[in-house]
């Protein structure tokens, strides 16, 4: 299977329109679940990329001790402290409670992974997560590496039986470990390692990296934009939240048809990378930061639609 570019037309597509009766229940609702002590960043950044893209309301769901950090650095989201462990990672007792939210707020989309750690207790949390809580998933970084480590079959009977798609978003060394390669060996042939993870998955896969791979395990394409002012941690946590928030949209709004997760993820690669071309032209690769990242999603909106 070859890649190829996705034009403005298309992408445009997975745009959800805005018309004069519209309310924040028509875009739906994101559910972050992020963070940990010393990455609550990654929680804040995801929750930042969500809000940018339009999505009506989104949640940020972390540790407690995190909680009032994040809260404060996102104020146009909402918040849900869970239970954590002396680590300050969520602890497997919070899931009820994370469950219990989803459904009586009606939540969308979940993205999940960002800055989570692959703690023990962390762990068991995204697998319940996972197979417990009834929304479409983004699932990224250590939400990855924690379904590296588990038994293949049981990870994949776990991902199938899912009733909601989920979007995977690895970078070649995640990508690696979820296909027991080498970080090397996934980089030369990006192409193949994507359309293998994405039939083993049972889901999307976005390959990040220099021409970011977007795969269904029936089509890919390769998207155009985007720099290396983008390789700084944290604009993947953006990227994250970006795509749950675009595929919420759809979803809630019922004004997109078509293959949703895979609309999503090519939609999100293109203005995530447009952002950071933005982004480097005025404040130079050296300087952009991840944090800069989301204050230029609507330049990237602007250039799609022109």
């Amino acid at each position: 299977m070859s890649a190829k570019p996705l034009g403005k037309a298309e992408l445009r597509e997975g745009l959800v329109a805005r018309e004069p009766g519209d309310h924040k229940g028509t875009f739906g609702h994101v559910l972050v679940v992020a963070g940990s002590r010393g990455m609550a960043g990654a929680a804040i950044l995801a929750a930042r990329g969500a809000l940018r893209s339009g999505a009506g309301l989104v949640t940020a769901a972390v540790p407690a001790g995190i909680a009032a950090t994040v809260a404060g650095a996102v104020p146009s989201a909402m918040s849900l402290a869970l239970p954590e462990n002396p680590a300050g990672t969520f602890r497997p007792e919070g899931i009820d409670r994370l469950k219990e939210y989803a459904k009586e707020r009606r939540v969308t989309t979940m993205a999940i992974g960002p800055g989570m750690t692959t703690h023990a207790d962390a762990a068991r949390f995204v697998l319940l997560a996972l197979s417990g809580v009834s929304a479409a998933a983004v699932v990224d970084a250590d939400a990855l590496n924690t379904l590296a480590q588990q038994d293949s079959d049981g990870v994949e009977q776990m991902l199938r039986a899912r009733k909601q798609p989920c979007v995977y978003t690895p970078h070649p060394a995640e990508a690696a470990r979820l296909l027991g390669m080498k970080r090397s060996e996934v980089s030369a042939q990006r192409e193949k390692c994507a359309e293998k993870l994405a039939r083993k998955l049972g889901g999307v896969v976005l390959l990040k990296g220099r021409k970011t791979l977007i795969c269904s395990g029936a089509r890919m394409v390769i998207n155009p934009t985007g720099g290396p002012g983008l390789a700084k941690g944290g604009t993947g946590d953006v990227l994250t939240g970006l795509i749950a928030g675009l595929w919420a949209q759809m979803l809630a709004s019922e004004r997109t048809a078509g293959d949703l997760p895979f609309k999503a993820a090519a939609l999100g690669a293109w203005l995530h990378g447009a952002a950071g071309d933005a982004a480097e032209k005025e404040l130079t690769p050296w300087a952009v930061t991840s944090d800069d990242l989301d204050g230029y999603l609507p330049h990237a909106f602007k250039a799609l639609c022109s």
